[in-house]
């Protein structure tokens, strides 16, 4: 690898202080053997702008070359629109989590949620054989569609949308349709009894916003073909405070439950290849497994 100096990273969102990010790049970045300072910066939408523009300079919101940011709620979607390219993932989502900045100054927008996702479930038991069956999804924001990119990924037929405003998940279910998935909207209320007739389930509500159904999951019975009452795999992307209510009452029927670390860990390991990439110039490859230990470690998770 390169012998970079001065090199910067960070991850914006508002609130910031819980972000386990700074833990999770500083375990990759040692790992690697790069000096890349990434530091959390609380920005709001309105305050976007500013900082964007101020990426380049030398009194900007850190010294040093930037390597690319981590993009984490309420800007997920305010960040599309100053990005110079998209990858196609976040054409199609319109929502990114991770900006890459070339040397000459480009930003590329990319979306690495739907990978955590993807990994994520596959770490709570989810198998692609046999293909087909439905992912159940609790919310309809940014996260949702990342959901729904990785229903596809992992070669499933529909989705299904629970939340409590229906309006509020059309673009989603639109999305799903684009995605030739099928795609259903359903009240929050009906979850309890369906979770069972779905491959697995991604939670993307906010930190005890699904708490009023995890009490019905408890005595809920299957929707399902009779005796189809266990649970599948679920990935709370909450993860403060954990367990949540619904990851505690799904673990008492019996399902496999990981928390948003789980996801925020697979997340992280690809921006570290996305930031690192040009870095890597001359031929030599990373240890990722070693990485992606390393990183799960920093953060309290077991290894992989």
């Amino acid at each position: 690898m390169a012998d970079p100096a001065g090199l910067r990273a960070g991850v914006l969102g508002h609130p910031i202080g819980h972000s386990r990010s700074p833990v999770l790049h500083a375990a990759a970045y040692a790992t690697l053997g790069l000096d890349i300072d990434y530091r959390a910066h609380d920005v709001t939408p309105g305050q976007l702008a500013g900082f964007m523009g101020s990426l380049g300079d030398a009194d900007g919101p850190a010294p040093g070359e930037w390597l690319g940011l981590s993009v984490t709620m309420p800007l997920k979607g305010e960040m599309v629109r100053f990005m110079h390219r998209l990858s196609p993932r976040v054409e199609r989502l319109g929502v990114l989590n991770t900006v890459v900045r070339d040397a000459d100054g480009t930003l590329t927008g990319h979306n690495t949620d739907v990978d955590g996702i993807v990994e994520a479930l596959g770490f709570a038991g989810f198998r692609r054989d046999p293909a087909g069956g439905r992912l159940g999804v609790l919310g309809g924001g940014g996260t949702a569609a990342a959901a729904i990119a990785a229903a596809d990924r992992m070669g499933l037929d529909g989705v299904d949308l629970f939340v409590r405003t229906p309006a509020r998940a059309a673009g989603q279910a639109d999305l799903a349709r684009a995605l030739d998935l099928d795609a259903a909207i359903r009240p929050l209320a009906e979850f309890p009894t369906a979770a069972p007739g779905f491959r697995a389930v991604v939670a993307t509500l906010p930190p005890r916003a699904a708490d009023p159904v995890a009490g019905a999951l408890e005595g809920a019975s299957a929707s399902g073909p009779a005796g189809a009452d266990a649970l599948p795999p679920l990935l709370d992307a909450a993860y403060d405070p954990w367990p949540s209510a619904l990851a505690t009452a799904w673990r008492h029927r019996g399902g496999q439950v990981v928390s948003g670390l789980e996801m925020l860990l697979y997340q992280a390991v690809e921006q570290v290849r996305l930031f690192t990439e040009r870095l890597r110039t001359d031929g030599t490859g990373a240890d990722w497994p070693a990485v992606t230990d390393a990183m799960a470690r920093s953060v309290g998770l077991p290894a992989r």
